[in-house]
């Protein structure tokens, strides 16, 4: 179990936040595989304070996709508490903020990691959203700035001053963005430094990956972006090897399929169909790495509606079985670059 304030999730998994990615959609597709819990996409303070319409949709609440969390990035305090007010109205478990963007016209404005390099301003601010949230305050955080700056320990215990419920940590710099390779040791440090949560991120690409994060650091969740793009069954896959267990089998094509199917009816319910089927078709790619599928992708690209959509997915199983049936590799569902902030 995991426990942040007075939440208490059933699970040390949880579903990390990805630009353009974490819609309500997605979120629903995984826990429906047994992810317990998820995170918005990042929300712009700005947005929310001036209630920004998409921004405000995108707080949509779903009974199944509880708990929540909702993630919020910005810099100034007046700001913050307006968004405070906005979010004030509506229903979620945990308010994160986002101190490891590092996406250049985020970090340059002194927001997202940009703040790590003013420890005191961060401190601030998370004291602010403490005093005034109605729900537990985490912070996500990565090792420093560039390898000169590592100030993971120093950042993180200012926000456990501050009052902040758990701390999720990045284990590299922002001038790595998401490359190179991730400090499991900083990460480590964080953990024996605080008596509040802490949650770690980065490569937690497979079962093993995610497993190896909890041995080599001994924290208490790990989030999972990459690894779960397309490939829900990373969540049951890593909560058997985690209790003792063998990983279960690879899905096949007709399994995937599937799963597919609801994920694109899910996006069209809530998006309607046009923005719906655009959305879809990175996650067709997704879903299809490691399947002999180039002429289906390249079609799902050009796809306009569900049934478009939907026939292409329908020719999955029969694609798979025709590739078996000549000895090929089984099929396999594999991550791609991130894009959690």
């Amino acid at each position: 179990m995991l426990s942040i304030g007075n939440v208490n999730v059933h699970s040390r998994l949880v579903l990390a936040p990805m630009a353009g990615i974490s819609d309500l959609a997605y979120r629903l597709i995984n826990r429906s595989l047994g992810c317990k819990l998820a995170f918005t996409e990042m929300l712009s303070a700005n947005a929310l304070a001036y209630r920004n319409e998409s921004t405000i949709n995108r707080l949509t609440v779903h009974q199944q996709d509880r708990p929540l969390v909702v993630q919020i990035m910005g810099r100034d305090l007046d700001i913050i508490q307006q968004a405070l007010n906005t979010l004030s109205e509506y229903s979620f478990d945990i308010l994160d903020f986002n101190a490891a963007c590092p996406v250049k016209k985020v970090s340059s404005k002194g927001k997202g990691a940009g703040l790590l390099k003013e420890p005191e301003k961060l401190e601030e601010i998370l004291r602010l959203l403490v005093q005034n949230s109605k729900v537990p305050v985490t912070v996500k955080i990565r090792s420093g700035w560039d390898e000169t700056s590592v100030n993971a320990v120093e950042i993180a215990l200012r926000a456990q001053d501050s009052g902040v419920s758990g701390v999720i940590i990045h284990g590299r710099t922002r001038m790595q963005r998401y490359g190179g390779k991730v400090d499991y040791n900083i990460i480590r440090k964080v953990k024996e430094t605080l008596s509040i949560p802490v949650i770690a991120s980065g490569d937690a690409h497979s079962p093993e990956l995610i497993k190896k994060l909890f041995d080599e650091t001994g924290c208490d969740g790990v989030a999972l972006a990459r690894g779960a793009l397309g490939n829900p069954w990373i969540f049951p896959e890593t909560e058997a090897l985690l209790h003792g267990g063998e990983i279960p089998s690879r899905p096949d094509a007709a399994e995937i399929a599937s799963v597919m199917k609801k994920h694109l009816d899910l996006c069209v319910e809530f998006e309607g169909e046009r923005v719906a089927i655009l959305r879809f078709r990175k996650f067709f790619s997704w879903y299809t790495r490691g399947m002999p599928a180039r002429k289906l992708k390249v079609q799902a690209f050009r796809a306009a509606t569900r049934d478009e959509m939907a026939e292409l997915i329908d020719d999955l199983p029969a694609l798979a079985s025709r590739y078996h049936s000549r000895g090929r590799e089984t099929i396999k569902t594999l991550p791609v670059d991130s894009l959690n902030p």
